[in-house]
């Protein structure tokens, strides 16, 4: 008897305007960069990622503390829809929602794929420990990286980036 092969998962054969609330939910790898803050040159329109995180991100964990009621505690928060996904300039280059409107595949990372929420951490992508809350930080602009802009790349423990200050004034 042969068996028959097991059927795609649904972020392959569901368009992204066409799943249900709980599928695109579990798009998300929880890694937090969406919700670090991002400053927009007025000038050149050019994003600059910060490593200063929302106030109801744990920047522990990467999870929000108050999912359910974020709209009311800050105002500026999005709910990503699939019909704004390909106009947001700031999403992470390996972000499910913006990979998957661009007609690429899940990172081998991705927790829908491994199992494991880990994978994020193991594989570079979490902001978990990289970031600081903004109830703790100064200045944005001091606070300004590259790295949530960028795929992920693994890291170990004695090269995680510490969160640090980084001067942005002249001396």
């Amino acid at each position: 008897m042969t068996r028959s092969p097991a059927p795609a998962p649904f972020w392959e054969t569901t368009a992204l305007q066409d799943m249900t609330t709980s599928q695109w939910e579990s798009l998300c790898d929880g890694c937090g960069r969406c919700c670090l803050h991002k400053l927009r040159d007025e000038d050149t329109d050019e994003i600059h990622c910060t490593s200063v995180a929302c106030r109801l991100l744990d920047v522990s964990t990467c999870r929000c503390t108050d999912y359910a009621h974020r709209h009311r505690k800050v105002q500026d928060c999005i709910t990503l829809t699939p019909e704004m996904v390909a106009g947001l300039d700031w999403l992470p280059p390996d972000c499910a929602y913006r990979r998957l409107s661009e007609g690429r595949s899940l990172p081998a990372w991705h927790p829908l794929l491994t199992g494991r929420a880990e994978t994020v951490i193991e594989a570079g992508a979490s902001a978990a420990g990289r970031c600081v809350s903004e109830r703790k930080a100064g200045n944005l602009e001091d606070y300004v990286v590259t790295w949530p802009g960028e795929p992920a790349q693994p890291v170990t423990g004695h090269q995680r980036p510490a969160v640090r200050r980084v001067s942005t004034r002249k001396s």
